[in-house]
């Protein structure tokens, strides 16, 4: 009897010790004592001409934030946000794991958008990935990305969308499901400290940025099934994609191998960003060509010098075959069998 409670206490506490170190290796301890946070401060940004036409062209162009917070026109080339709804909130889709995909109204209104948000409490949410009421957003929006603007190109944002037409438009709040709502508790990082303008001095550095704030590798680079990218495939497409209408396909390879782009120049590059076609054949419209052809041209330039200086990466992607499982990749795509892991 003696040695079966000696035991039960050896075990008892190497349990203390071992759940608490697996919690810690495995998941983290914020799916249980939430999201770090700061506090938000009082801090406002003078609108000026300038901060306006920067905050324009990101929101419109690198950041591509309409793409999601817009209800999509389906009619129209690129499919641009419908008239007078840029901002207004959409129903990404629905998925099985989480139910509905919700990209909320971004716009002034007072009752359904942001507009009784402080400047710094919207600052927060963009590149904090934290919620008005403190909770943690979910990771669909890029603000991982997004905490690499400078803090002036944050200021330019905000200006730019306390200038948009408020639209009413109510939404239900994502409702993210358990357990993957407490899992997305430990990506928001606060920013305490200042972010300066980046290294800008060349296309590749430019190009790098761009690239970061425009969440490419988001989508063209796959994840395994807890949601990590598979970084040996960075970039190399397979990645899948649902559009609003139900159509599902992957995004394609975008290194230099020859099962990628290895036949791009600059201005074949800019032309397809710009028109959304390569020869005969069209982008579909979830590639986000039409937000993203509001580049200017040195920053289209800088982009190109990215992804021409990627490396080379065999992952075989075609969505005009029929989708098979990929081994390479572990998902089911056009050309998928014939990839070797």
């Amino acid at each position: 009897m003696k040695l079966l409670k000696k035991i039960i206490l050896i075990v008892a506490a190497a349990l203390v010790v071992l759940i608490p170190l697996g919690i810690t290796f495995a998941v983290g301890w914020r799916p249980f004592i939430g999201p770090r946070v700061r506090p938000v401060t009082d801090r406002k940004f003078e609108a000026t001409p300038a901060r306006l036409e920067r905050g324009t062209y990101l929101v419109n162009g690198v950041n591509g934030c309409f793409f999601c917070h817009s209800e999509r026109d389906p009619d129209l080339p690129g499919n641009p946000p419908k008239a007078g709804r840029a901002g207004a909130g959409a129903l990404l889709g629905k998925d099985p794991q989480l139910g509905d995909i919700v990209a909320p109204n971004i716009t002034p209104d007072k009752e359904t958008g942001i507009g009784n948000w402080t400047d710094d409490e919207i600052a927060r949410a963009i590149r904090e990935g934290i919620a008005r009421d403190g909770r943690a957003l979910f990771p669909i929006m890029p603000y991982e990305n997004f905490r690499h603007l400078s803090d002036e190109d944050l200021a330019s944002v905000v200006v730019y969308l306390r200038s948009l037409p408020a639209i009413h438009n109510p939404m239900d709040r994502m409702d993210v499901p358990f357990p993957v709502s407490r899992l997305i508790l430990g990506v928001p990082e606060p920013v305490t400290e200042p972010v300066h303008d980046p290294d800008m001095s060349t296309p590749l550095a430019r190009g790098t940025h761009l690239v970061t704030l425009a969440s490419c590798a988001n989508c063209h680079t796959p994840q395994d099934s807890q949601g990590q990218a598979l970084t040996n495939l960075a970039f190399a497409g397979g990645f899948i994609l649902t559009s609003p209408w139900g159509k599902r396909l992957a995004s394609l390879n975008l290194t230099p191998d020859p099962s990628g782009i290895p036949y791009y120049d600059e201005a074949t590059f800019i032309k397809t960003i710009r028109t959304g076609q390569i020869g005969a054949r069209k982008l579909d419209p979830e590639m986000p060509w039409g937000i993203y052809g509001n580049m200017n041209d040195d920053d289209l330039k800088a982009v190109w010098a990215f992804l021409h200086n990627l490396k080379p990466v065999e992952h075989h992607v075609d969505n005009t075959v029929e989708p098979t499982m990929c081994p390479l990749c572990g998902s089911s795509h056009g050309l998928g069998k014939t990839n070797k892991k």
